[in-house]
């Protein structure tokens, strides 16, 4: 450990407050399930923030992903900075 950082070796889960262990099948369930959850909703409950440092094509798989599985157009990727 340096500095106080540790490296995450596998996904962890929030469970009654508290981050543990989970295999990477629970933890993708769990991540959909809430995805679901804001979508259930609407559009107005979600929205997605991209860094402006990441590549052209990531931020268009992110603005996709919130337009077109999302439902919703709350979009930024910070990019007046």
């Amino acid at each position: 450990m340096q500095d106080g950082l540790v490296r995450l070796t596998e996904p962890l889960v929030r469970e009654g407050g508290s981050l543990r262990p989970a295999s990477w099948e629970e933890a993708l369930t769990m991540a959909a399930a809430g995805f679901e959850a804001a979508r259930r909703n609407g559009p107005q409950a979600f929205g997605m923030f991209s860094c402006s440092k990441t590549t052209n094509e990531m931020n268009f798989m992110a603005q996709k992903f919130t337009r077109a599985v999302m439902h919703s157009n709350n979009v930024d990727s910070c990019n007046r900075t």
